[in-house]
Order: structure tokens, then sequence, then C-alpha cells
């Protein structure tokens, strides 16, 4: 070797000793430079000091050479020299000291990655879906579809991942078109998709249409929970309830995060009127001249100002002209003229209609265990946290609470997110048992409590890898990822096991001390640790290749399980001999 791998001082002078040098010239060294002990590092790591006989016995051992037992390392031994034993030895201790470091790092990483993860029952299986909402009051079925529907079915024909539309038209006026695409597929670039293309088709559609609004939506199709608003108060009725739920409890759910859609189950106020056609026919009018009387005397008028710039030279009075636009009350609608005659009489819209505030629609009604009630349907956002989505709800309905008119309150009938936390508190539980089962089977075992720790270490810092990995590929903390763990936990401690007993095997027999024992255990098993888990990844990664809902349903299990594997035998390989 031209590097040299062994320094000594003594005085100023730096001597040197190669792996090759024979017998007769290192005790020779050694004797000339009054050498009586040196310090001994293997691997970077500090082995201690050896005595001048020890480092000949060394060598003889070695066939007369002075071999790899007594490798020194060039800067460790000089700080040694210049600095000291201490701190040569703290130094020497960093590489071990990284290795615990680096499990540190994992067990950080994944508990911040498990406050991040979404929490759900299941994985989605179903592929994303849009889901188009229009409405066009008092048209039929049949004229729905033919208007409406189909003009936006039309325009969203070769979408990019599109997969089958979905449509479906009331009676009522109301309707929706449900657009579904490939598993796989952003559902937020789908959404704008779809907007893009409703866009082209909005000029065909009927004015009533447009201005009643054409709602996107990207929720899941089942319910999170339902918020049912009941009263005590003779003053709200269940359309007054209905409007106040929409007004101010409806905007506040929205803003939650992991709120996807937060569907109405009752009703608004408003101005209905109710013509009579026996009136109509009397008069010689019809519902047209009716809608277009209201259509123009019920404007929003911009009336601009008085004295406004250019102005004349002395001009001294500006002002801005308001003007009543909109009608709000029941008398302002029954003042609206439907026809002038010539002989000056009119026909206004209460001579042949009754007008009153009413609800929007009547189509449908709730009741909570037997009194009528306005409810709210919450739908949870694709890739929302089920759990800290209702958990944020029921806080924020506790605070609304206080501001409720008096003899109105709330009631959560509902909650779906109540059996995703048994089931995921169960395999909690479960998880747990079987680690202190395996526990229990290592001691029973290796009747040893310090080589039964080391194994079970390894689990939590490999589960917690996991999840960091799971938040990296997008997957939530459901019902299966976690079974998958509980599966794994027998084999994360299966390499740590190898490992353990293998040192213990070599101090019994040969007398090594545990750091040799462990370097040279760690060489015989390395390979066979890599083999095993290799075979193992190979096992359960073809289930992550799926396609369809099959490959929803086996991809995240699969993947947890492979990556917590790969955990465990790199643990295996870095934090084990560490511990022994």
């Amino acid at each position: 070797m031209k590097v040299s791998d062994i320094l000594r001082v003594k005085g100023n002078t730096l001597f040197t000793v190669s792996p090759d040098l024979p017998l007769a010239e290192a005790v020779r060294t050694m004797a000339e430079n009054d050498i009586g002990s040196v310090v001994v590092m293997e691997h970077g790591d500090l082995v201690g000091m050896l005595t001048f006989r020890e480092v000949i016995q060394a060598i003889v051992k070695n066939g007369g050479q002075v071999g790899s037992t007594v490798i020194r390392s060039v800067i460790i031994t000089a700080l040694c020299i210049v600095i000291g034993y201490p701190i040569a030895f703290f130094l020497a201790r960093c590489i071990k000291t990284v290795k615990f470091q680096i499990a540190l790092f994992i067990v950080v990483i994944g508990a911040a990655a498990i406050t991040r993860l979404p929490i759900a029952q299941y994985p989605t299986v179903a592929p994303p879906s849009i889901v188009i909402t229009t409405a066009y009051p008092g048209a039929s079925a049949q004229v729905l579809e033919d208007s409406v529907l189909s003009v936006i079915e039309q325009e969203l024909n070769g979408a990019p991942g599109l997969i089958y539309m979905e449509s479906s038209a009331d009676a009522n006026g109301s309707g929706s078109i449900t657009v579904t695409f490939e598993p796989g597929t952003d559902v937020s670039i789908a959404q704008i998709e779809v907007q893009n293309r409703l866009s082209r088709a909005t000029p065909r559609l009927p004015s009533a249409v447009t201005q009643q609004g054409v709602r996107i939506d990207k929720a899941r199709s089942n319910f999170l929970l339902f918020v049912m608003m009941t009263s005590k108060n003779p003053a709200y009725d269940p359309v007054a309830l209905g409007d106040y739920a929409a007004r101010n409890i409806q905007p506040e759910l929205l803003r939650i995060p992991g709120v996807g859609q937060a569907q109405l189950f009752g009703t608004e106020r408003s101005m209905r009127i109710w013509v009579d056609p026996a009136k109509l026919v009397g008069y010689g009018l019809s519902t047209a001249d009716v809608n277009a009387a209201i259509a123009a005397q019920n404007l929003q008028v911009s009336a601009r100002s008085i004295g406004a710039l250019p102005a004349d030279k002395g001009q001294t009075i500006y002002a801005t002209i308001n003007v009543n636009g909109q009608l709000h009350t029941v008398e302002d609608f029954g003042k609206i003229i439907v026809r002038a005659n010539t002989d000056g009489s009119t026909v206004r819209l209460k001579d042949v209609a009754r007008i009153e505030v009413g609800g929007q629609a009547y189509t449908s009604s709730s009741r909570l265990n037997g009194v009528t009630a306005s409810g709210i349907g919450i739908q949870q956002s694709p890739g929302g946290n089920a759990l800290a989505t209702a958990e944020a709800i029921k806080q924020r309905m506790a605070e609304l609470q206080k501001y409720m008119p008096e003899g109105v309150s709330y009631d959560i009938p509902y909650d779906s997110s109540k059996f995703v936390k048994i089931s995921i508190e169960e395999v909690v539980k479960t998880l747990i048992e079987a680690i202190a089962l395996v526990f229990i089977v290592m001691l029973v075992f290796l009747q040893n409590i310090r080589y039964t720790l080391i194994p079970t270490i390894v689990v939590p810092v490999a589960l917690t890898g996991t999840f960091s990995v799971m938040l990296a590929l997008g997957f939530s903390i459901n019902v299966l990822t976690l079974f998958g763990m509980v599966l794994a936990i027998g084999i994360l401690v299966d390499d740590a096991i190898v490992v353990v007993e293998n040192v213990e095997r070599i101090m019994a027999e040969e007398g090594l001390s545990p750091h040799d024992a462990t370097i040279k255990a760690m060489g015989q098993i390395t390979g066979a640790i890599i083999g095993i888990t290799v075979v193992l990844v190979s096992v359960f990664l073809p289930m992550a290749f799926f396609s369809g809902s099959v490959g929803n349903i086996y991809r995240q299990f699969s993947l947890s399980m492979a990556v917590s594997i790969l955990f465990s035998a790199f643990l295996a390989l870095t934090l084990t001999p560490a511990l022994c």
C-alpha cells in the first residue's frame, strides 16, 4: 500500500507501518522507536489500545504480515496524535452515531407524515368522477334532457380520460350528469377539463338555466354526515329554517377543509307567484306576458349620476342617483303592470295572481324524530381526512350554535366517521397486540432481554418510515394499509433476529468482543438478509400493478407491506449492528 495506514509518533518523528510489512521489520520498527502501544482503528471505529506484545501476536497470527487487524485510519490516528485520545474516541464513534441519527430521522419524518395523511375506512375504489348539477325551473324531465343535458353531453364527449357519463333528469326541473374518468386521473385536472367544455355549451343553454347557474363538483357520492336543524320557535317554520340554513350555516360548512359539497335538504325563501289561469283568460293574457312583465320591471338599474365630469362652467352639484331596482316585497310585485290599455286602465300582477313569500321548492321535506327539520348533507372532498373533517364540522357547528335564533337547534343523526374511527382504533389495537406478542415470543426463545429489545426497536422505526412513503405515494391511513402493517410485524423482526442470533453465536463460540463479533457476523449474513428481502418484496409487489378497482384495493395493502419490509432490511444492516 502506498498510503499510510498506521501512524506512530516519538517526539516529533512520524512513523508509518503498512499492512504488508514483514514480521521482522515490524518488530524492529517498534523496538527501535520504543513504541509500547498503538491505537487501533477498524473500519473507522475505535477498537482500543494494543500493547507491543498484542501487536506481535496479531502479526504472527496473520501469517507474518501486519494485516487488517491493525489497520488504522490516517485521519483519526493523526487526531489521536495531535489533539489527544478523547476527541479521537468521540470522532471514531461518529459512524455509529450516524446510524442512530438515521433511525431517528426516519421516526421523525414518519411521525410528521402521520399528521398529514388522510384517514379513511377503505381506499378510494371507485374511479374519479365529476358531477354537473343544473336546474330548469318549470321544465319536465324530457324537456330538461333534450334542451340541457344532451347539449352538455355532446361537448363532454372526447374529454381526456373519460370512461362514461351518466345523466338523470327529474320532473321538478333539476338534473345532473356524472362524468367518470379512468382510475389514476387527477380529479382537479378533470374538473378543469369539464369546466372548459361546459363553457362551450353554455351559449346554447336556455337563459333560465344559465340564470340559475350550472354547478361542477368533485365531491364523493356518499355522505360523510348530516346536520339537521329543528326549531321550537313558531316564527321559524320549515321554509324559514331552510332559508336560515342556506344563508348562515351552509356557507360556513363549505369553508371547512375536506368538505367537497354541502347539499341543502330543505328550501330557501322565494317570491311565489301563483297565476290564476281563469283570470288570465278573462284578461286575454298568457303566462308569457306575465313572465315578460316581471323580467322587464324587476331589474337592477344603474342610474349613473348628476353633475359628473365633464361639467359646464359653474357646475357645483354632483350627486349619485339611486333608484328602486329589484323588487323586495309582496306589494311591490303586486304593482307590476302586466298590460296597459289605451284607455288608461292597467292590469297588474295582483289582478291575475296570488303573491306570497314561500319556499323556492316544495318537492322534498325533512323530518327528525317526527319533527319537521331542514338538513345539510356533507360530502367529503377526494383525498380529504374523514375524521378531521367530521371533527372540524362538529366544532364549527358548536360555535354557530351561540348565534342561532332562540328555539333553533341542531343535531347530527348520521355520522359515518364514527365507523371509520372504530375501524381504525380496532386495527391499531391489533397492531399493538401483535407487537406485544412478538416481543413475548422472542423473549421466550432468545432468553435475553437485551437481544429481545433490539429487534423490537426495529418495528416502530420501520412502521413510522412506512407512513412517510405512504404520504409521498398519496395513500391514506385505512383498514387495508394498517392490516398490511399488522401482517408485516412478524416479518419485520426476522432480519434483526438473524443478526442478533448470529452475533451471540460468534461471541459464545469464538470468545470475540461484541464489536468484533458484530463485524464478523455481518460479513456472513449481509447477503442472506438482502436475498430474503428481495424475495419477500417480490411476493407482495406484483399486487400493486393490478388494474381497475381490484388494483385500488390491493395497491396500498401490498406497497405498505413491501415498504415496511425494505425498511426492516435497511435497519437490520445499520441500526441492529450498532445496538449489538
